[in-house]
């Protein structure tokens, strides 16, 4: 069973919510790490539990909600070997998945409508990583720059 943990802000409450019953409704085990309250807390602790989470393989993927997703995003790529990707349509998720193998996924629950989101997070979940010469080159790039590379 693939294990999706969710981290999220007061502003993203509703739209956690809703993805987490999608999800649990399609067989995803849902770790939340998220608050579940609409008082006002910060968002770079959410995004750290959730990215911390991946990389120590209690999830395989991350979903970060937040207002704009720009913020949580930035909190959860400052944990080492995150690639997390801000989505606002489906064509970001796929290619956040293909092109740069993304194990997070960020949105923006005041810019993205509630079906799109969805749609962003089953398009994310169910794209592979293309595997391509270039794409690995550069992911491991990525890797050297947060000192995650684990090869030669």
């Amino acid at each position: 069973m693939t294990r999706i943990v969710i981290g999220n802000d007061h502003a993203a409450v509703a739209m956690k919510n809703e993805i987490k019953s999608m999800l649990e409704s399609k067989g995803y085990e849902v770790i939340n790490v998220g608050t579940d309250t609409n008082d006002s807390v910060d968002y770079p602790e959410f995004g750290q539990k959730a990215a911390m989470a991946v990389v120590k393989h209690e999830a395989d993927f991350g979903i970060v909600i937040c207002g704009t997703g720009i913020g949580i995003s930035i909190a959860a790529n400052k944990v080492p070997g995150i690639r997390c990707g801000l989505c606002k349509d489906v064509t970001d998720a796929r290619l956040t998945r293909e092109h740069n193998d993304a194990n997070m996924l960020a949105m923006g629950a005041r810019t993205t409508g509630l079906e799109t989101a969805k749609d962003i997070v089953e398009t994310f979940l169910n794209t592979p990583f293309s595997q391509g010469v270039n794409h690995i080159r550069r992911i491991e790039k990525l890797a050297k720059i947060d000192g995650s590379f684990k090869g030669e």
